[in-house]
């Protein structure tokens, strides 16, 4: 990985401070697959690359540990999480368990006020997911999926998602792009939406698990459950 790629994945100069800057283009390298999983990179080599002192990697490195992206490795540097086909069956089992009732709870509950709101973030994964920005279309999905969560008035268990959702957030998304299917799954948050604002809940609760199945399915590489409602409808 050079330098100069690496620094090219951001545009640093709008970024507020030096360790922002580098988070941003860190978690960039990592979820983009330049900063390979299972390799451990040490904080003066990656200093070396970005044209800084070894002090923002480190401080970088941890706000990434916190977020599941990376592990810390004592006297050695940060290894990249690598997440395996179990991991994503075990984590994708639990959210189906967790997701879809929390969201049937929430539809009634979600103000008409907030619709636009939520419809604004839902076009934010899809801009995302149009031109690429792997970053933003996480940073996007986390924001669309949590604020629906947080109606059904449960702290805890939003908390739980977010933690189960960070364990497979690196898997396959890259290669999901390249093959042309984040696009695809990134309007799906258009028909929950629509489904919320119908005040539908159950269909709100299974276009969530047939959601989470079809996403699990395009990143691991084979189809998971029923045939996704696009696909049915052609």
């Amino acid at each position: 990985m050079s330098g100069t790629d690496t620094r090219s994945l951001v545009r640093l100069s709008k970024q507020p401070s030096v360790r922002d800057t580098v988070t941003r283009a860190l978690r960039s390298a990592i979820i983009s697959g330049e900063m390979q999983p299972g390799r451990v990179y040490s904080a003066p080599s990656l200093g070396e690359e970005f044209g800084t002192s070894a002090t923002p990697i480190r401080e970088a490195m941890l706000d990434l540990v916190r977020e599941g992206l990376v592990v810390a490795m004592p006297n050695r540097g940060f290894r990249v999480t690598e997440v395996s086909s179990h991991d994503l069956a075990e984590v994708t089992e639990l959210r189906l368990f967790l997701e879809p009732p929390a969201v049937e709870k929430a539809t009634p509950l979600i103000p008409e006020s907030a619709f636009a709101e939520l419809r604004g973030k839902a076009d934010d994964i899809v801009a995302a997911a149009d031109r690429g920005d792997l970053v933003e279309y996480l940073s996007a999905d986390s924001d669309f999926h949590l604020a629906i969560l947080r109606y059904a008035g449960n702290a805890r268990l939003t908390q739980l998602i977010q933690s189960l959702r960070s364990q497979t957030r690196l898997f396959g998304l890259a290669e999901l792009y390249e093959r042309g299917h984040l696009t695809g799954s990134a309007k799906e948050h258009h028909t929950i939406m629509d489904a919320i604002e119908a005040r539908d809940a159950v269909r709100a609760r299974d276009l969530v698990f047939s959601h989470i199945e079809h996403v699990k399915g395009d990143w691991s590489g084979h189809t998971v459950g029923e045939p996704h409602p696009a696909e049915a409808n052609g």
